[in-house]
């Protein structure tokens, strides 16, 4: 199985594309796509659609994994991140993937076997886990990534919650 992992945002959008055989993970390809702050929001938003559209023509995977959203206090950029992640969706959607949401818990718990972990952790089970020389930059890569693994690890179970993209609708 071919998986998309996405960290959303509107300043940087993380992405990774990880092959799953079995348990094993082989990395096929990971980044991010950045969007200039001195755009309006509507230019920012066409980038990440364009980008990922690209990646998801080019790789091909067969479902993605996209980090639900962290709602910290700031409401404005909560509204933006949402944005952002409503873009990915779509891109996900048009090419006709599965898409899976998780929180950050779920992957932190899936990578690391504790909810609270930090990121450090995360990023070093990511890391380990893809036996990478180095743990991706900016942390963005490193979150889709991890979100992806959760993705191969979680596939199976009944917990997840899908969005079903039915053809012709």
């Amino acid at each position: 199985m071919r998986i998309l992992g996405i960290d959303p945002g509107y300043a940087i959008l993380g992405y990774g594309v990880l092959d799953m055989t079995g348990n094993h993970f082989s990395v096929v390809t990971y980044g991010s796509i950045l969007t200039d702050a001195k755009m309006d929001m509507p230019s920012r938003l066409e980038v990440l659609y364009d980008g990922l559209t690209d990646i998801i023509e080019k790789y091909r995977p067969e479902e993605a994994s996209i980090e639900e959203l962290f709602f910290n206090n700031n409401a404005k950029t909560a509204i933006l991140v949402g944005e952002a992640r409503g873009v990915a969706v779509l891109a996900c959607a048009k090419q006709g993937l599965r898409i899976s949401e998780y929180t950050p818990l779920q992957i932190k718990q899936a990578l690391v076997g504790y909810g609270r972990a930090d990121k450090k952790q995360v990023q070093a089970m990511v890391k380990a886990i893809l036996n990478l020389e180095a743990v991706p930059k900016p942390d963005d890569t490193a979150d889709a990534l991890a979100a992806a693994i959760c993705h191969g690890h979680s596939a199976g179970s009944r917990g997840r919650r899908q969005l079903r993209i039915k053809e012709g609708i």
